[in-house]
């Protein structure tokens, strides 16, 4: 039984439709696993975020009962913390990082009263938080640039020839990178 030239043509055309089909089916799949990794490398900056937050008031008390009239930087370490547990409901990438620089700054402040106070730098329960929290920011900065790398990613998928198509009709799009405030930081400077 031989096929004629019409039903040739149906069947390259049937094979050339799911070969489109089977394409479009897993480069769909390809961006939802990059979406779903920006969301779950989100997350894990979020449960850094938290566990930060949730250090600094333990950090803010020993440190009022060795430097109590140190009132401003203390005031200041608290507003940080307040304003970056609000802006941990703002979906926008950029306020979180902004709000979240603010508060590395202020505790960066805290940390310095430890060089006026000794007894403060001998404390255990402070050595104890400092290292939790420097420990804590470690993986804050790996968390950040594990999202970071996942976004780009994304975005490389989403922008580039043929993933854009998909992307595009299906609305997949990457977010904003986790960056530093455009504010310049001043070097750490050491002094013995």
């Amino acid at each position: 039984m031989s096929l004629g030239p019409l039903a040739i043509t149906l069947v390259v055309i049937a094979v050339i439709v799911v070969a489109v089909v089977l394409w479009a089916v897993a480069t769909f799949n390809r961006l939802v696993r990059q979406r779903n990794q920006v969301r779950a490398s989100w997350a894990q900056i979020d449960v850094q975020l938290k566990r930060r937050h949730d250090l600094i008031p333990n950090l803010v008390e020993t440190v009022k009962g060795y430097a109590g009239h140190e009132r401003a930087t203390l005031d200041a370490v608290v507003a940080a913390r307040a304003q970056a547990v609000n802006a941990s409901v703002s979906p926008s990438v950029e306020q979180r990082a902004a709000a979240e620089d603010v508060l590395g700054r202020s505790l960066g402040r805290i940390f310095a009263l430890a060089e006026a106070y000794p007894d403060l730098k001998a404390s255990h329960n402070f050595v104890a938080l400092q290292s939790e929290l420097a420990s804590t920011e470690d993986k804050i900065a790996y968390a950040r640039q594990f999202y970071n790398t996942a976004v780009q990613s994304l975005d490389n998928s989403t922008h580039s020839f043929p993933g854009l198509l998909i992307a595009g009709v299906a609305g997949i799009k990457a977010p904003d990178y986790f960056q530093a405030s455009g504010a310049e930081q001043a070097p750490v400077q050491v002094r013995f």
